[in-house]
């Protein structure tokens, strides 16, 4: 199958993230004013949409606390530069097991399980462009760790995204989250075209192979948008080969701490050696508005309190 280039390329920055890279960098933003910050950052390196999840400040520690996204929220919606707010909602769907021999009960404390509404409130309360859905569940790299998205689950927070007007970017970390993405657009879930991020290399999801990577791409219909990332040192080939293969980008702290060996990354550098290889290879980096035009956004206030 011939690949036909993207040559106007939306680049998402995924400024923070859940996982536990707060100690290991100084440049991972804790608090609602560094998250923002370092968003705003990367919104003038020349990201378009900037995908923000929000820690404790004083632990670093993902966290699920309302007023922490309507900070983040109004900070970027206050700053000088235009940027898609792209808010998750993957959180609430953290389950750790006990050991082998003894699984239930689930792990008190690591263990945070909530409802599709709880999981959606703060996307109501923000009302960014987009928001995540992690398109199944699935083992990640930790041993008694599964997150859990449940078809119904996934039905009801669709809905109540797409009743929102906000966009869901469904996370695609194998392709069968792929098969059932599909099956929430023909039930009417999901509306069409849908906007898919292609999570390659996360254990134990697809790996980042470029046999796997365009069996994914060949699983996304061809007229849904679409981008993709890696983690590491695949992050910036992965710029690379998802414009080749006629999709988008995502970069940032969330998949990748560093800029080059022994160089730890700000997101804002991050973005800028994006650009510089999508611009390198021919292609055109895209606006904030242009990337609404392009995925039909619609920009809105957060809600009043």
């Amino acid at each position: 199958m011939p690949l036909t280039m993207n040559r106007e390329v939306v680049i998402t920055c995924a400024v923070t993230g859940s996982g536990g890279t707060q100690d290991r960098s100084p440049h991972v933003p804790r608090s609602p004013a560094e998250i923002a910050a370092s968003a705003i950052d990367a919104a003038k390196a020349g990201a378009a949409i900037v995908h923000c999840h929000v820690r404790d400040p004083e632990t670093g520690k993902p966290s699920r606390k309302l007023e922490y996204y309507r900070e983040v929220t109004q900070r970027i919606r206050e700053a000088e530069v235009d940027v898609v707010l792209n808010l998750t909602a993957g959180m609430g769907g953290d389950l750790v097991l006990g050991p082998p021999e003894r699984p239930m009960p689930p792990v008190e404390g690591a263990t945070d399980m909530a409802g599709a509404a709880a999981r959606v409130e703060h996307v109501k309360q923000c009302r960014p462009e987009i928001a995540t859905l992690d398109c199944g569940t699935m083992n990640f790299a930790e041993a008694d760790y599964v997150m859990v998205n449940t078809p119904g689950m996934l039905r009801a927070m669709g809905r109540m995204m797409t009743a929102l007007g906000v966009k869901p970017e469904i996370e695609a970390f194998d392709t069968g989250h792929l098969w059932f993405a599909k099956q929430l657009v023909e039930e009417g879930v999901l509306e069409a075209p849908a906007l898919v991020q292609l999570c390659m290399g996360v254990p134990w999801g697809a790996p980042d192979d470029l046999n796997t990577f365009m069996a994914m791409v060949n699983n996304v219909p061809a007229e849904w948008a679409w981008s993709a990332f890696s983690l590491g040192r695949n992050q910036m080939p992965y710029v690379a080969a998802a414009v080749l293969a006629g999709g988008n980008v995502r970069v940032g702290l969330e998949d990748n701490l560093w800029l080059e060996k022994g160089r730890l990354a700000t997101n804002a550098q991050l973005v800028e050696k994006a650009a510089t290889i999508i611009e390198t290879m021919g292609a055109r980096v895209l606006t904030a508005e242009e990337a609404r035009a392009k995925f039909g956004l619609v920009k809105r206030a957060p809600e009043a309190m």
